[in-house]
């Protein structure tokens, strides 16, 4: 079970960032709002950064109730952004949106370990309140993806459409919590508290690789834009030349002409 967990936070260095298969995005073209469930939650459970999130969320809660108010701040949060945004068609760069994301898991990481009393003497900020920030974060990057993939299918959203992508996102969920909720709870014993330190500290570490994978993407992407629209005046022609120019000819007299 112990292996299982650790498989499970390391899942971001072995996929990335969440990607979308083309296969998807042909399927999309033609798909039913049955169709837009799966692909939520297909989407959901394949996305490492979601996932370690909802595991640094959940990992120290031990009953029901509090996984209710945890779990229900983060749903309505990344609901709200995910639906508004996709209908009203609110969009921003992959990478920097997902740089954002991977900041949530270290920052949720470095909560649990309780950093902010230890290097900052200070009580960290409310709990609740930051899940639901970040929710709406998650929230704009399945959006974001989202709309990226309709872009690429050729297809204008519809709210059902919108809708039927967000109940699968919440299937996706249930679906993460049903597995890794019963894990947390077999570990939790004697050596919880080391097993907490080193697996919030994966956390931490596997935030940080993201975050820093989103980034350089980022500029990888950004300088690839640059220089596809590199100025002209680098060149040594000018792009268009003056209709003023003149131009010196002969017509075949001996005597230039210019015009």
């Amino acid at each position: 079970m112990k292996k299982l967990l650790v498989l499970l936070l390391f899942m971001p260095l072995i996929g990335w960032a969440h990607g979308v298969s083309k296969s998807i995005i042909d399927a999309m073209a033609d798909a039913s709002l049955m169709d837009f469930i799966y692909f939520g939650a297909e989407h959901m459970l394949t996305g490492y950064d979601h996932i370690l999130f909802l595991i640094g969320v959940v990992f120290f809660l031990s009953n029901y109730s509090d996984i209710f108010k945890f779990i229900t701040a983060f749903t309505i949060a990344h609901c709200i952004t995910l639906v508004f945004a996709t209908f009203y068609g609110i969009t921003a760069n992959t990478y920097l949106i997902d740089a954002v994301i991977a900041f949530s898991v270290v920052y949720k990481g470095f909560e649990n370990l309780d950093g902010f009393k230890k290097y900052f003497s200070v009580n960290p900020p409310n709990l609740i309140l930051m899940v639901f920030i970040f929710g709406l974060i998650h929230g704009f990057g399945l959006s974001t993806k989202l709309q990226e993939v309709a872009v690429a299918s050729g297809i204008n959203l519809s709210l059902s459409q919108i809708l039927s992508f967000n109940v699968g996102v919440e299937f996706g969920q249930i679906a993460v919590l049903i597995i890794v909720f019963p894990l947390l709870s077999l570990l939790r014993g004697k050596s919880f508290d080391i097993i907490s330190k080193i697996s919030n500290g994966i956390l931490v570490v596997a935030g940080i690789v993201l975050l820093a994978y989103q980034v350089n993407g980022y500029f990888i992407d950004h300088g690839h834009h640059q220089h596809q629209l590199a100025p002209q005046e680098l060149k040594n022609e000018p792009l268009i030349k003056s209709d003023n120019s003149k131009h010196e000819h002969s017509h075949g007299d001996g005597h230039p002409h210019t015009h």
